[in-house]
């Protein structure tokens, strides 16, 4: 998963969050007066209005980076003139269908969707097209008639992750068991992690037990985490395959409490995530590059409002389960070990060396030469 990066887009646009979080679904326009009519049938210029909802912010990259990305690349391409009307959904799929109906009241002229649940938003989705207004996928591949999609490359990142335990077992990797963490069961991407993974770890180690992590909460994954080690016992257990940073979070302080040290995948560079690495309680996480991705979504969404074909924006063509060929972007990622951080979210303006070597993991970072 080699990187496409645009360097600067990450720390230019950590400063773009002046939007605030729209509250119990309702929806808060950002970029210009909100008295302007939208006429979703008309072709539009660049007096736009897109729709942007996500699906929680409890994971940092959403208010972090998604947002602030996408808000800033539809400014750019619409001279300015865009607006972006944003919500949140908290991770509840039925707020997120009320906020779907919130921007057709509000006739937005296109729609960027992270589903909560992939399945749920289904009628919403179809409710948008209705309405005449098309909606972009992002990040997770909504059902529903999406007129586009844009993500990693999923199966991808789980055969990243499943190679790079792999090589942190080295020749131990049947000597005991491993511990499959994935993600939500009502993300596709995550059964699309499993895949990747498996492809890469069946027959090459043992699994004692796999979990599928309710809502991808780190606190249910501390739970399985505790459930796998009573049920294996602590001496039995070499590794741990985490989804995302999260999850292993609450991993590794179930493994700290059981006195057990053995490589803890995860994903997204999630600052916590990459302290962990620098000090060495967690063997490495999924650098996923947010701006080219949120520059997708941003350029198929102001292409649709305004009437144009995505040719020249979407190489890609992928199947949901309710709707074939959707064009597509999808984003390559890359593997993050420790001697990675340098070249990729330091290099990149994600994070500085001072954001991450703080007080408590100064000593790991000299020791590195993280400086």
């Amino acid at each position: 998963m080699n990187t496409r990066m645009r360097r600067a887009a990450f720390a230019v646009a950590a400063g773009a969050m002046a939007v605030s979080l729209a509250a119990c679904g309702s929806a808060k326009e950002s970029g210009g007066d909100s008295s302007s009519s939208s006429s979703s049938s008309a072709k539009k210029g660049d007096a736009i209005k897109v729709g942007l909802l996500l699906p929680e912010n409890q994971t940092a990259r959403y208010e972090k980076f998604d947002r602030p990305l996408i808000e800033k690349k539809v400014k750019e391409l619409t001279n300015d003139k865009g607006k972006i009307v944003y919500a949140n959904a908290k991770q509840d799929a039925s707020l997120q269908n009320q906020q779907v109906d919130t921007m057709i009241t509000n006739k937005v002229d296109v729609l960027i969707v992270d589903a909560v649940d992939s399945a749920a938003i289904k009628s919403s989705v179809q409710k948008a097209k209705d309405s005449g207004i098309p909606v972009v996928a992002y990040d997770r591949l909504a059902q529903g008639p999406i007129s586009a999609y844009t993500s990693f490359d999923n199966e991808t990142v789980g055969k990243t992750q499943g190679e790079a335990l792999l090589t942190a077992l080295g020749s131990k990797a049947k000597s005991g068991k491993i511990v499959m963490m994935n993600g939500s069961v009502t993300d596709p991407n995550a059964a699309q992690f499993k895949k990747g993974a498996h492809e890469v770890l069946d027959g090459k180690v043992n699994v004692g037990k796999e979990y599928d992590t309710k809502d991808w909460k780190p606190e249910n994954a501390n739970a399985n985490m505790e459930g796998a080690i009573s049920a294996l016992g602590k001496k039995n257990i070499i590794g741990v395959y985490s989804a995302n940073d999260g999850m292993a979070g609450g991993i590794i302080t179930a493994l700290k409490a059981a006195g057990i040290k053995v490589p803890v995948t995860g994903q997204d560079a999630e600052l916590a995530g990459v302290q962990r690495i620098v000090a060495g309680e967690q063997y490495m996480s999924v650098y996923k590059p947010y701006a080219p991705e949120a520059d997708a979504a941003a350029e198929m969404a102001v292409a649709l409002a305004q009437g144009k074909a995505l040719d020249s924006i979407a190489k890609d063509k992928v199947d949901s389960p309710t709707t074939k060929q959707v064009p597509s972007v999808l984003v390559p990622v890359q593997s993050l070990t420790k001697d990675k951080i340098n070249d990729t979210v330091i290099k990149d303006g994600v994070y500085t060396v001072a954001d991450i070597c703080t007080a408590q993991y100064k000593a790991a970072c000299d020791k590195i030469g993280l400086k």
